[in-house]
């Protein structure tokens, strides 16, 4: 039969104690540098003792809680969900706050961050892709197509390093990092310019990231679908161009796009964390870096949960967009 928590953690106080009795009398705590914190405890408390000590530790830690004896995983595992269906994910560690209290003041930082930045290098990689791909062969085909493959080569870490030492040491156009300057009082309007200043440079960084590969896959996309029989015909009808292009042949050209926008969302985030971690951004990617410095388990799953559902609800909205794109 299984041991549970509390067993085996009484076990092995119980052991350890056994193998410092056995080195005899001349044996002491200092002797063993890596004993000293459970030597401590072990001169200060008797050995009946530990069971309580254990229960508060536990408690305290949020791991355990009062529980039948039957059902054990049963239990824990319905407290879990319960608890967080009402967003309650424990204490951190670190701050000995709510979880979802520090989730709640660092996520709108990262909203407008990662939100911003998924839509230019959308916007801007799609726009390449549309020109590159129907203006095939020019010098500007040979330009775009150089340019967002050497960004899309580029980690996105190293790139915001790059672009640290440059625009912000070299050249003191952008600060260093953090959301707002320090001891600034501003509001209204120059609160928010001073907020976007300081969002330059990682809103820059990510979106030229990410913006090489939707240019890539949409110049791929659109050159497949010129072939199309339905566009031959679109022209055959004495159709501009221009229309031919923005009613026929980009609209379908954007499915995979779609697909890997949602898809990449994922990898934004993830990206947010080095990000975040480099300009020293107050969002979600940070706390996430110092909670696995730590480490922070409470704030991590906390963290990764958060995470995960903004990938699903990426997701479902593309595929709700599908039907707009392709009834």
């Amino acid at each position: 039969m299984g041991l549970d928590g509390r067993e085996f953690m009484m076990i092995k106080f119980r052991s350890m104690h056994t193998d410092a009795e056995k080195d005899g009398p001349g044996w002491t705590v200092k002797d063993d540098p890596r004993q000293t914190r459970l030597g401590t405890w072990l001169r200060r408390l008797e050995m009946d003792e530990l069971p309580n000590l254990i229960n508060v530790w536990l408690g305290e830690m949020s791991l355990v809680g009062p529980r039948p004896e039957q059902a054990y995983y049963v239990e824990q595992f319905r407290r879990y969900v319960v608890e967080t269906s009402q967003l309650n994910f424990g204490l951190s560690f670190e701050t000995r706050e709510p979880v979802w209290d520090v989730i709640r003041s660092k996520i709108w930082p990262t909203v407008f961050l990662v939100g911003i930045s998924a839509v230019l290098s959308a916007v801007i990689g799609t726009w390449l892709g549309i020109h590159a791909a129907w203006k095939r062969g020019s010098s500007f085909d040979y330009a775009s197509t150089t340019s967002t493959m050497l960004l899309y080569s580029m980690p996105d870490f190293w790139l915001g390093l790059l672009l640290l030492v440059l625009l912000a040491n070299k050249l003191p156009w952008f600060p260093t990092g953090g959301f707002s300057d320090a001891g600034s009082d501003a509001t209204g309007f120059a609160a928010l310019a001073d907020q976007a200043h300081h969002m330059a440079l990682p809103g820059l960084t990510l979106t030229l990231a990410y913006m090489g590969e939707y240019a890539i896959i949409m110049r791929s996309s659109l050159l497949d679908t010129m072939g199309e029989d339905y566009l031959v015909l679109a022209r055959a009808k004495g159709l501009r161009d221009a229309h031919v292009r923005r009613r026929h042949a980009v609209p379908n050209a954007l499915l995979p796009l779609v697909t890997l926008v949602a898809i990449n969302f994922g990898f934004v985030l993830g990206g947010a964390i080095a990000v975040e971690s480099i300009y020293s951004w107050p969002g979600l990617g940070l706390a996430t870096y110092q909670a696995i410095r730590a480490p922070d388990l409470p704030m991590l799953q906390g963290l990764f949960l958060v995470l995960s559902a903004a990938v699903i609800l990426a997701n479902l909205l593309a595929d709700l967009l599908y039907a707009y794109l392709d009834p």
